[in-house]
């Protein structure tokens, strides 16, 4: 169709479809786009963009019908009036705005990030007995406020400061969580000043990842100072990227030229003290005294590559991340101190790739992955700090047992950068001591003016990194086949129906009960407002 069609043609398809991808994978929130969007202007201007979206999914048998861990745990719920029911169901929404507020000349921008009414689940909140509701409550909490910064042009560079999000790469180890389908995201509370030099971008950025505990002054008691300085936990950054903007990769692209991006960040977090009792769930409030102030020794490292490749009708993208910690004094019990201190090396990469323009009709790739394990059971994605240890056959649980085991090896993937749609999205949490390999093919059926129909098929083959954190004590996890037919209208509605298969293998079985976990589905429709 390339070939044949007029230039311009071409083009607007190219840059419509470019507009279409952008929109279910929304920009990075990085060190990159800190003052991008800062240009001369007269007065006051006020920009506002977001989404509306909500998402159902019907889950069948998504504990596999294998039984429990040893530890009595399900891979996943079930119906409590009938165990052997086949089908879970679940609808939720979000609404999120996005404002930006500029300041008359090129120099001051202030942005917000709120969320309403988010991932709440519809028909939660019945108006009176649920067989008789007529209306639905508001929740607690109906508005969230996820980021709020300034940034500033300065001569040297850009300052920007307050609570902004993170996303660095891929995404596998800091995600801002801007795409349509994300559920989290990161926020830091952040200080950073970026400054281009040599054609580079260089940051350093200083963030506040805990402070406390706080308290009010003898005169202000509204006013409230950092009393224990020393339980603080400080995180410093240094980045450095080459980096093109959207625009300028596709003017690239469209001209038959190979962009080349890549960049590198190193962070140091360290804390010196701690006090448990300030955060850990205990029935009856334990008063912060000098006595539960205990020595916690924490200091952690973390170094992340990434690259990008974009050919005139190909990607190929890759990050890789290493991280390096210890914890002199592991214990959260004042008096009750371990001998030896904890230690973690986590290592984990990524790597993407596409083949076909963003005009063309077909298109296909490979990505695959891989997160560094723990020989610990269970996998290690949702560890609260008094969990009891895992059992060998258990889906999760801490991956460290002071003193017999002293080490924490396995790194997780952020939950919003997703792969698949079953095992490691819902089952396990996301990707954590595995493996995969995931080629994709896409291709457009219909194309109009203002709007287009997509549909794209991919194939997930996983395994464990150490076969003793299965449920089933074996390396091999599945095969998962996930389909998509979507709609996306330039005027800013985006449908997708999705569906996944998956084929558990031995790793998830349950060799305890001698019961074979069984291929197991998920339906899902998402619908999206843009604005």
């Amino acid at each position: 169709m390339r070939g044949s069609a007029p230039f311009a043609h071409a083009l607007a398809l190219g840059v419509f479809a470019l507009v279409l991808a952008q929109s279910k994978r929304a920009r990075a929130t990085g060190f990159s786009d800190l003052g991008e969007d800062i240009v001369q202007r007269d007065k006051v201007a006020v920009t506002v963009d977001g989404y509306l979206r909500t998402r159902g999914t019907a889950y069948g048998n998504l504990d596999l019908d294998r039984g429990p861990t040893p530890s009595g745990q399900l891979l996943f719920p079930v119906s409590q009036a009938d165990p052997k029911a086949q089908w879970l169901t679940n609808w939720d929404m979000r609404l999120r705005t996005d404002i930006a507020i500029y300041a008359p000349g090129q120099t001051l921008a202030v942005k917000v990030r709120m969320d309403a009414l988010d991932n709440l689940v519809l028909g939660s909140l019945p108006n009176g007995a649920p067989s008789a509701t007529t209306s639905q409550n508001a929740p607690n909490q109906a508005l969230s406020l996820k980021r709020a910064y300034g940034e500033a042009l300065l001569p040297f560079g850009l300052l920007a400061a307050g609570r902004m999000g993170s996303h660095w790469g891929l995404g596998i180890l800091t995600n801002g969580g801007d795409c349509l389908d994300c559920d989290s995201g990161d926020a830091a509370d952040r200080i950073a000043l970026v400054t281009p030099l040599a054609d580079h971008i260089f940051a350093l950025a200083y963030d506040f990842s805990a402070i406390g505990p706080l308290q009010g002054t003898t005169t202000q008691p509204n006013h409230v100072v950092d009393v224990e300085p020393s339980v603080d936990v400080h995180t410093l950054t240094f980045a450095a990227m080459h980096y093109k903007n959207d625009a300028s990769r596709e003017r690239r692209r469209r001209a038959g030229r190979t962009t080349v991006e890549y960049g590198a960040y190193f962070s140091h977090r360290w804390q010196n003290d701690d006090i448990p009792a300030s955060y850990l769930p205990v029935a009856t409030p334990v008063a912060v005294t000098p006595a539960e102030v205990m020595h916690r020794g924490y200091q952690a490292n973390a170094a992340d590559a990434w690259g990008r490749l974009t050919f005139p009708v190909a990607r190929v993208e890759f990050e890789i991340a290493y991280l390096q910690a210890s914890v002199d004094q592991a214990s959260l019990l004042p008096g009750a101190l371990l001998r030896d201190p904890v230690t973690s090396h986590q290592l984990g990469a990524a790597l993407e790739s596409d083949v076909g323009a963003p005009a063309d009709r077909f298109g296909f790739g490979l990505d695959m992955g891989y997160a560094s394990g723990d020989p610990a059971p269970g996998f290690g994605v949702n560890t609260p700090a008094n969990a009891q240890q895992p059992k060998p056959g258990d889906l999760d649980g801490p991956q460290a047992s002071p003193p017999n085991d002293t080490r924490v090896d396995n790194f997780r993937f952020h939950p919003d950068y997703r792969i698949d749609q079953i095992l490691f999205r819902e089952i396990i949490g996301t990707v954590t001591d595995a493996a995969y390999v995931r080629p994709h093919v896409r291709a457009r059926v219909a194309q109009w003016t203002s709007a287009q129909i997509t549909t794209s098929l991919a194939g997930i083959a996983s395994t464990a990194a150490n076969a003793s954190s299965t449920p089933g004590g074996a390396a091999p996890l599945g095969v998962e086949l996930d389909p998509q037919i979507a709609y996306s209208g330039r005027e800013g509605l985006f449908v997708a129906l999705e569906g996944g298969w998956l084929l558990p293998l031995a790793g998830l079985d349950n060799p305890q009960l001698h019961m074979d976990a069984k291929m197991v589905g998920l339906v899902r429709l998402r619908i999206a407002f843009l604005f």
